[in-house]
């Protein structure tokens, strides 16, 4: 397979969200069970479209990322806090990452908003598929042949919100940077993210929202961050523009109906990979259950 591959791994590692404002839980354990209902969110994501390689038997490759999230949380009162879970699936030519994290946040009252404080365990199930490297079957050490290691790891968060007005995040990934220096020989980078968001309501036209937002992310000693401002009207629709340093500029657009949030991004790659730009889809559904109360019973004594 080409090197060229090598140079996105490099900058990415983690799976990357342009629409990160609505998969907080994928970022910070502490988000955990924020709210007052159960939230389920799905997400896929194509980056880089047309970004292809060539096998050792001149069939293509899809070298751009494929990335699909689906996403659990609730509070639970019996905890004082909240309860959450992601799945992650994310495929980059010959590698098959899977990312399997639950976490616990402890949520209270903190001045005018509420703060969690999140732990959570990472679980990755990563794959090689050795054949797919360029004159992989003339390396004694690469072969044709599969290769799959399981990696534990850890990670912590802090989420801080005031409902209606402002958040802001701060959290760390792969905490004990778990590696393997045989079968898939990877190194789970630590990597530290801070988000924040404002909600800005204009003067004197109440229907209308500003929400800018910030995503900044620290790994191996890169810094790489989004930028997004995002126009809402009514509470209902949305659309804005995010742009992401050295990598892309993204329109993102969505709607809320009922309890469902819909949203879709485009990503326009302005690095050097020269693709098409990346598609991005997700829908979260939140609801509530109600437990009906246990009726009391008043007995005369006259009648027991």
């Amino acid at each position: 397979m080409c090197t060229s591959l090598v140079l996105p791994l490099a900058a990415q590692q983690l799976p990357q969200y342009t629409q990160y404002m609505f998969n907080k839980l994928v970022i910070n354990p502490g988000y955990a069970g924020a709210g007052n209902g159960i939230c389920v969110s799905g997400t896929i994501r194509q980056q880089w479209v047309g970004f292809k390689g060539k096998k050792d038997d001149g069939s293509s490759i899809n070298l751009g990322p494929e990335t699909y999230l689906i996403s659990i949380h609730a509070p639970i009162k019996a905890l004082r806090g909240g309860i959450g879970a992601t799945i992650q699936q994310d495929k980059i030519g010959p590698f098959n990452d899977i990312y399997f994290n639950v976490m616990y946040a402890y949520q209270t009252t903190l001045g005018a908003g509420d703060l969690g404080i999140g732990a959570q365990l990472n679980i990755l199930n990563k794959t090689i598929n050795f054949g797919d490297f360029q004159d992989a079957g003339s390396d004694p050490v690469l072969g044709n042949g599969e290769e799959t290691d399981m990696y534990f790891d850890a990670g912590i968060g802090l989420y801080y919100r005031v409902p209606d007005n402002y958040y802001v995040g701060n959290s760390v990934t792969n905490l004990l940077q778990s590696k393997k220096d045989v079968g898939t020989h990877f190194n789970m980078r630590r990597e530290i993210d801070l988000m924040a968001g404002y909600e800005f309501e204009f003067p004197n036209l109440p229907a209308i929202d500003i929400l800018p937002s910030v995503l900044i992310k620290a790994a191996s000693g890169s810094i790489q961050y989004d930028l997004t401002a995002l126009l809402r009207y009514q509470r209902k629709f949305w659309g804005g523009v995010s742009w992401r340093y050295q990598d892309a500029v993204a329109l993102i657009v969505g709607f809320d109906y009922k309890n469902f949030n819909i949203g879709y991004s485009y990503d326009f790659n302005t690095s050097a990979i020269g693709t098409t730009g990346s598609h991005e889809i997700r829908a979260s559904y939140c609801f509530k259950i109600e437990v009906d109360k246990v009726k009391k019973i008043y007995r005369n004594t006259r009648f027991l």
